[in-house]
């Protein structure tokens, strides 16, 4: 909404001021750049292993409680109410654990994530600014998040930024 109060006091300040002016409008794609520039694509890779590498820990966890499941099934019947009790509870809280571990999971490669993607977009910001000015653009938008329905032109910069975020960054 900010975004596009901003670009509505823009066009309004050009209107009233009487001068004939084309506003020139781009956007960029900024996930299609983040995950097409090859640090991106480095940054998937390693967030895809790591998060392979804890799936497979998460998978023996779960066929070990599934095991155990199973070997109480089997031998309940002979059991007394005690010793099941006991047994159903080290069951429950083995799957209490494999839930925390799970969420741990999830906030660590979230974290990475983030950690990992903060100095790319970072650095997409700053060829955002580049390629916008060597293309003679005013105002540019992230497709995605940009409140802008219609544009009689626009510049669509995004392949020129991954472009040039390659061969700036490599």
């Amino acid at each position: 909404m900010k975004t596009l109060f901003s670009i509505g006091l823009l066009v309004s300040s050009l209107l009233v001021s009487g001068q004939a002016f084309a506003l020139v409008l781009g956007k960029v794609d900024v996930q299609k750049v983040l995950v097409s520039v090859d640090q991106g694509k480095k940054v998937r890779d390693q967030l895809k292993k790591e998060f392979d590498t804890k799936q497979n820990e998460i998978k023996k966890e779960e066929d070990k409680i599934r095991k155990l499941q199973q070997d109480f099934e089997k031998q309940s019947a002979v059991m007394n109410d005690k010793a099941k009790g006991k047994k159903q509870k080290e069951i429950q809280d083995q799957i209490m654990g494999l839930q925390q571990k799970s969420m741990d999971y999830q906030k660590t490669i979230q974290d990475m994530e983030n950690n990992l993607k903060r100095p790319i977009l970072e650095n997409i910001k700053k060829i955002v600014e580049e390629v916008s000015k060597d293309s003679n653009v005013d105002v540019t938008f992230e497709v995605s998040t940009a409140p802008v329905i219609y544009a009689k032109e626009e510049k669509d910069l995004t392949d020129e930024v991954i472009k040039k975020y390659n061969k700036k960054y490599k």
